[in-house]
């Protein structure tokens, strides 16, 4: 139901901003255009508009690897929209295609009018064509009015206030560390066989990592014998596996006796749900700490603040990656029944991995669910929270040391402008590795919120 009223509202959405850019075409107004250069970043897909060898396409968003910031340059009859690394290239057009060429043409003027949402539409002087994108396509063109038609304007360097105080931060404001497969330690017990076994994933057991201001933990959960336990790739193989029930014990202790704190769980989740309903209901206090979004009503009113959730003393949040229509078409109870969230529902997240550890890096930012929600969903009372995955297929302790040294110049320069929010959590392998670290970083994110303005 959620989804389907999301897609009305865009639809709606669409056809008023259409209106609106038609009507301030004709009048020849133009919008407020952000300063400095911006990244074209299309409302229906979160891709960037980037210079491919002389046309323009939609491209994962990569910061400044990929041609893809552009400055808006006030002309006589509009704007230009210059490369921002290829001096005297502009956005422009040739037929119907959009194409990268030289400044200061006809075919490089554009008309930029506010679309509604934060959106924009670019069009062309004097007519009903816009700058489009292609259903099904990267292509970019030029074309009729629509969601397709629409973009943001994301300035490449973002705007920052003050993180709000203690008692008014709410949670998709804060940052958490989080530890991608954090079972896997070689400290709690077995988590892989032979030779997956010889790559941990983490170097300390789950209490440690608590105690170190780990508070996002990763965990992959198999049925053997009808319990859920934590194995990495396949149980098989794997002698004496930690029960699921087990290391969320050790996290309820933890957050029993550590009164305000607040943890959430992302299980990669391979049971189902009769089976993760049992080890759940094996965790002694599991519900008198665990939160309930779907019953706080935060799908119409937004996230609470943390010193709610602290005085309610709910403090865990729990989500799976299963979704919902595969859950009912497996003939299963859905998940959120017994309390845990179906995170495609309630996030955004980034593609899982950097690459190979013995490769160069990938650090584009897109989406690992794909054009369908991409990471700049967004609703104006509900802000999914946005899982920053930073590691790659398997963990070498040196490429760790150096990408984690890289982390906050990822977090603001590629994955804050690809979402056009900050990282609620930063998913790192072996966080206590690099300089700075992953909590060094996490503590500096908390220090600010951003403003991305239109």
């Amino acid at each position: 139901m959620r989804g389907k009223s999301l897609r009305h509202l865009r639809v709606l959405c669409g056809a008023a901003a259409v209106a609106m850019a038609l009507s301030l075409a004709t009048a020849g107004e133009a919008a407020a255009v952000p300063s400095g250069s911006v990244y074209i970043q299309s409302y229906v897909t979160g891709l960037n508009a980037a210079d491919s060898s002389g046309t323009v396409a939609e491209h994962n968003p990569k910061g400044n690897e990929d041609h893809q910031q552009w400055t808006p340059a006030a002309v006589s009859g509009g704007y230009e929209l210059r490369n921002a690394d290829e001096s005297g290239t502009c956005l422009g057009r040739s037929g119907t295609t959009a194409v990268t060429t030289a400044c200061g043409t006809d075919t490089t003027t554009w008309t930029i009018t506010a679309a509604g949402n934060s959106t924009y539409s670019i069009g062309v002087p004097g007519t009903s064509q816009y700058l489009t994108g292609v259903s099904g396509s990267t292509a970019v063109q030029t074309g009729a009015a629509g969601d397709l038609a629409r973009w943001f304007l994301t300035p490449v360097g973002l705007g920052k206030s003050a993180m709000p105080s203690p008692d008014t931060r709410t949670l998709d404001q804060v940052s958490f560390l989080t530890a991608h497969n954090a079972f896997a330690n070689g400290v709690d017990g077995n988590f892989a066989s032979f030779p997956v076994s010889l790559f941990p994933n983490q170097a300390q057991g789950i209490g440690q990592q608590l105690s170190s201001g780990v508070r996002g933990f990763m965990l992959d959960d198999y049925d053997v014998s009808g319990t859920a336990v934590l194995c990495h790739n396949s149980c098989s193989g794997v002698s004496s596996p930690v029960p699921l029930a087990t290391d969320l014990q050790r996290v309820v202790d933890f957050l029993k006796a550590n009164p305000g704190q607040f943890v959430t769980v992302f299980l990669e989740d391979y049971v189902s749900s009769s089976v993760l309903k049992s080890s759940l209901a094996s965790i002694s206090g599991l519900s008198d700490v665990l939160y309930r979004p779907d019953q706080d009503g935060v799908a119409a009113n937004g996230w609470p603040t943390m010193a709610n959730l602290a005085a309610r003393g709910k403090q865990l949040l729990i989500f799976s990656d299963r979704t919902r229509a595969s859950d009912i078409s497996n003939g299963y109870a859905t998940r959120d029944t017994f309390g845990v969230m179906y995170q495609r529902e309630w996030t955004v997240e980034n593609y899982w991995s950097m690459g190979s550890p013995l490769a160069d890096s990938d650090w584009s930012c897109y989406s690992r669910w794909g054009t369908d929600r991409p990471l700049t969903t967004d609703s104006a009372a509900f802000h999914p929270l946005f899982v920053m995955n930073h590691f790659r297929d398997a963990t070498l302790s040196a490429t760790v040391t150096t990408d984690n040294g890289k982390l906050q110049n990822r977090t603001e320069n590629f994955c804050e402008p690809a979402a056009r929010k900050k990282p609620n959590y930063i998913a790192v392998d072996r966080y206590d590795l690099g300089s700075p670290t992953p909590l060094t970083t996490v503590a500096a994110l908390n220090t600010y919120v951003l403003t991305p303005g239109q």
